[in-house]
């Protein structure tokens, strides 16, 4: 993180705002193309996690395909340069309207979720005189060992198709015209740092593979989804994700058959580390036991830690040099007692008017922003080149 920038733009700017680091975001494609290359992996960046404009620009400037889970997203990747037959359609409640946009879009996949939404996109697709490519998006039973919230690849959630149900999908698919099965999808939870979970995700879909072979069901693809996980508190030691290491499991344990390609569809790890929400301190209040550093940015700008309890690194940027430390909850100006970035934060000694940066807030941060409290949404800027 280039402080001396950082700070410049602080005086040019109202706090709070989200400051995106695009040479760190340029660094960090060059080694993801470098590692998918290796392995002739086929990514597509997951929206959800960002969907600023130039850091869409940037990304689809590399090639990389989209990961959608809703109908505006299409609509934005596209508008953003990303390519209609490289981008996949996931979520488990696909709206009609939104089914339409993907198949009027000629998208690459739509990532099924149960037997319902397969009815419904092969009557939407008969109705528009279309055929649908479709992965079923299999529920594998594996723990990815994160936050429960963000846990999606065990039995008991809303996600995906369970094995048991595997052969009355097939028999439906069997009487439906308008789709196309060329695929199998796997989600197993986000922010993953446990690359063991990757591993059993492999085995298990070797086994679910095994399974189509003996159907004589033949698949174009095989999408595994994302996940990967960053150093949200060492994000200057680790500011790219370990892409090597990532592919080379699926390398090592996942068994293609010939001719398949292996999707991925990642997110966090792309964008997570390069954005930063700055803010800057409006009170210090000193209780009986604890001291509270109020701040101008709050849950509608971060909602994370609100959210789920998540631990974002704290800096005061304007006392870097301080030596002189104190512990504060670090918190923002919003009516809600969870409006709280982290507690009995250890920073350099504070005052009114400092400003404060929030690291790792490029994923989930100014996606999920919010007017409540009638707040304004913050600005972004970037960093200079």
């Amino acid at each position: 993180m280039n402080v001396k920038d950082l700070m410049q733009s602080a005086e040019e700017n109202n706090t709070p705002f989200y400051y995106y680091d695009m040479e760190l975001l340029e660094n960090t494609l060059n080694k993801l193309k470098y590692a998918a290359d290796k392995y002739k992996y086929n990514v597509h960046y997951a929206l959800k996690a960002n969907t600023n404009g130039r850091v869409l620009d940037l990304i689809s400037s590399y090639g990389f395909g989209a990961d959608c889970v809703s109908g505006n997203e299409i609509g934005k990747a596209v508008a953003h340069g990303f390519c209609p037959d490289q981008i996949a359609f996931a979520g488990v409640g696909k709206t009609d309207k939104e089914i339409e946009v993907g198949l009027g879009n000629d998208i690459f996949c739509f990532n099924c979720e149960s037997i319902q939404e397969i009815e419904v996109i092969n009557e939407i697709a008969t109705r528009e005189k279309k055929v649908a490519d479709i992965a079923l998006r299999i529920n594998p039973n594996v723990d990815a060992n994160t936050h429960k919230y963000i846990t999606t690849g065990t039995t008991e959630n809303k996600f995906g198709i369970l094995v048991a149900e595997i052969a009355a999908v097939v028999k439906l698919i069997e009487t439906c015209k308008n789709v196309n099965l060329i695929g199998l999808h796997f989600h197993i939870g986000s922010q993953v740092t446990d690359l063991i979970a990757y591993r059993d995700l492999c085995l298990r879909v070797n086994e679910i593979q095994d399974w189509f072979d003996k159907q004589n069901i033949g698949l174009r693809h095989i999408n595994v989804g994302g996940g990967l996980g960053i150093d949200y508190d060492n994000p200057d030691v680790n500011p790219i994700a370990d892409f090597e290491s990532f592919f080379s499991i699926f390398n090592t344990y996942l068994r293609l058959r010939n001719g398949q390609e292996l999707h991925f569809e990642l997110g966090r790890s792309i964008v997570g580390v390069i954005g930063n929400l700055i803010s800057k301190v409006l009170y210090i209040k000193e209780g009986t036991s604890k001291n509270f550093a109020i701040l101008d940015a709050g849950m509608t700008e971060l909602i994370r830690p609100a959210l789920y309890n998540s631990k974002h690194k704290i800096e005061n940027l304007s006392k870097h040099a301080n030596i002189s430390n104190s512990f504060y909850d670090v918190v923002g100006p919003i009516c809600e007692s969870s409006d709280c970035f982290g507690a009995e934060i250890n920073l350099p000694a504070t005052s009114r008017g400092d400003i404060i940066a929030i690291r790792c807030a490029g994923a989930y941060g100014e996606v999920m922003a919010s007017n409540y409290n009638l707040r304004e949404k913050p600005v972004a800027v970037y960093s200079r080149n």
